[in-house]
Formats: structure tokens, C-alpha cells, sequence
């Protein structure tokens, strides 16, 4: 059986076995495979069993998919072949089918895999999405956000004439009461 396993470190290993006709792959739940990295996209690309082949269809995710380094929009990946989706790099493994490390072949793909290294340099092509301040911020009190104006406490004055008002409404209450009680006592 063919499965999808993650390369990136700090979720190696994670795996997705692929058993069904369609799998979907993104950030969010509702997804067969969900990656929670931020370089990939919520619904970001389809994975569709045909036969003996494993054709991956991206869903017009923002940062791509890429198959041993070439932006695909529909491709068959095949074993040993790596999907990279925003910055997640999965590897195809199926059972009996030779890995590119012991594979007749592995003396052309060591110089392939030589040969994409300067490639990655299209991960510059990625939208990243900065979190947190920068030490330099930190240090130099700057920000760049927008929130540079000092917050102070605003003197409301609709509070104060509402205050003021109930303390006359509560006096006239209570004057009103101790007139009807004042109007009331003399009758007995």
C-alpha cells in the first residue's frame, strides 16, 4: 500500500496511508491528511488513486505544489518522488516498489537530488507569514504594527450627567414614598 511520509523535522514519520479513491490534504480539519504548518494551505491539494498510479491534483493553494522541485498543477507522483506542499516535504513510499536509494538508478538520482539543491532556492518563492517582534523591535521599543499610540483613560462625561441623574431620580423616589407613608399615617 502507498502512503505519504513527512520529512520536515518535528513531524517525521507522520504518515498518510492512501487507501481510498481521494485524499485531501491541508491545514484544516475537515481534510483526510491534515499538515498544520502555515505554509500550507487550508484545502491545498487532492490525492486520487487510478489504477497503479498516484496522480495529486493541487486545489489552488496560495504557496503551490511541487514534485521533486517542479510546480505542478496535475501530475502522477511516482515512488521515492517528493511532494513538497508550501514548505512540508512528504515522500512517497509503496510497498515492493525499490526507493531511490537502492535503485538501479540511484547513481542518476544522487546526481538529480545534487542538481535540485540549488532548486530549493524556489522555497524564496513561499509566502511567509511573519509572527512575533524582532529582536531589533524589542530593543529599540519600535513596532510596526500600527499600534503606536499610547492608550489613555477618556473622561466620559454622558457618565457623569447619567450618575448625576439617578442620584435626583433616587431622591425623588424616595421623597415620594415618604410623602405617601406622611399622607397615610394621619388617617389612622
Amino acid at each position: 500500500m502507498a502512503k505519504l511520509v513527512i520529512q520536515n523535522q518535528g513531524m517525521t514519520g507522520r504518515t498518510c496511508e492512501l487507501h481510498t479513491d481521494r485524499t485531501t490534504i491541508g491545514r484544516v480539519e475537515d481534510n483526510t491528511f491534515q499538515i498544520a504548518d502555515a505554509s500550507v494551505s487550508s484545502h491545498h491539494c487532492e490525492v486520487h488513486l487510478r489504477g497503479s498510479d498516484i496522480f495529486i491534483r493541487d486545489l489552488n493553494s496560495t504557496n503551490g505544489s511541487f514534485i521533486n522541485n517542479d510546480k505542478i498543477t496535475e501530475q502522477i507522483l511516482k515512488p521515492g518522488q517528493v511532494l513538497r506542499l508550501g514548505q512540508v516535504e512528504l515522500k512517497l513510499e509503496a510497498d515492493g516498489a525499490p526507493s531511490p536509494g537502492t535503485s538501479p538508478t540511484s547513481a542518476t538520482s544522487g546526481t538529480s537530488s545534487a542538481a535540485a539543491s540549488p532548486a530549493k532556492k524556489q522555497v524564496d518563492a513561499t509566502m511567509l507569514i511573519p509572527r512575533g517582534v524582532s529582536l531589533e523591535e524589542l530593543e529599540t521599543g519600535a513596532r510596526k504594527t500600527g499600534f503606536d499610540k499610547t492608550f489613555s483613560k477618556k473622561t466620559n462625561k454622558v457618565n457623569r450627567w447619567f450618575i448625576i441623574g439617578g442620584i435626583v431620580v433616587a431622591i425623588i423616589i424616595v421623597a415620594l414614598i415618604y410623602y405617601a407613608f406622611s399622607q397615610a399615617s394621619p388617617a389612622k
